[in-house]
């Protein structure tokens, strides 16, 4: 009885040290779920490009982008990001100190990629991370210079589609941004647009020059998504109501 009571000890400290995880084991765990996360971020069904798969994942706290390959994430299987990350951990039990790993992951974008889905252990790259320049901003649509230039029709009179067009080539907008004019009774409606991703809400402007009024308003954000018809040179002559 006496020997299977000095056993026990021992035997609870081996039975342990099979189950126990090593301090880098569990650090290099913390990695993982960081470069996991950073494919949630990714995640998603709007077409980008490879470029701006890795602007995203760089801007990710905690990963640094070492290598993307891929053209656009709707061709073939998409982008493969390859990220590194790191983690930490401490075992009191096994390592008397905290182990602090560096480790890179490859992570797929991709529309057919899974949700979650888990990233592969890959050798990390040479060299350093690789920088993006900031996007493209897109053009100013010019608020306050249309409001300020279209005409005030009196109550009784008409707007001039001529005129009203004459005031957009006055304005010299930027080549990106679209302009579409309509006449339809005693008013114009015209719509200033710059093309959406299809996915994300499109930047438009519009305007109305009738009879005692002459409005230019930025349509909102649940109509100017794809399919709402807010960002249409129909919605400035006849203003759907704003959602609540």
């Amino acid at each position: 009885m006496r020997r299977l009571l000095l056993l026990a000890p021992l035997l609870l400290v081996t039975v342990g040290c099979g189950v126990v995880q090593s301090s880098e084991d569990e650090a290099t765990d913390v990695a993982r779920e960081v470069a996991r996360k950073a494919g949630e971020r990714l995640h998603g069904q709007r077409p980008r490009t490879a470029e701006e798969v890795g602007r995203s994942a760089s801007g990710i706290d905690g990963v640094e982008v070492m290598r993307v390959t891929g053209t656009s994430t709707h061709d073939g299987d998409g982008i493969e990001v390859v990220v590194r990350t790191s983690g930490s951990a401490y075992n009191e039990w096994s390592e008397p100190e905290e182990a602090v790993v560096r480790r890179c992951f490859a992570v797929r974008v991709s529309p057919r990629s899974e949700w979650r889905e888990e990233p592969r252990d890959v050798e990390c790259p040479g060299g350093l991370a690789l920088t993006f320049a900031p996007p493209p901003q897109p053009p100013r649509l010019p608020y306050e210079e249309l409001r300020a230039r279209l005409p005030r029709v009196p109550r009784g009179g008409r707007a001039d589609e001529a005129e009203v067009r004459r005031v957009l080539t006055a304005l010299d907008l930027n080549r990106a941004i679209s302009t579409e004019v309509k006449a339809e009774g005693d008013r114009v409606g015209v719509l200033l647009s710059v093309r959406g991703n299809g996915f994300d809400p499109q930047d438009c402007l519009l305007a109305r020059v009738a009879p005692g009024a002459t409005d230019v308003w930025v349509p909102s954000r649940i109509q100017r998504m794809p399919g709402e018809g807010g960002c249409t040179v129909g919605n400035a002559l006849d203003p759907a109501p704003s959602p609540h």
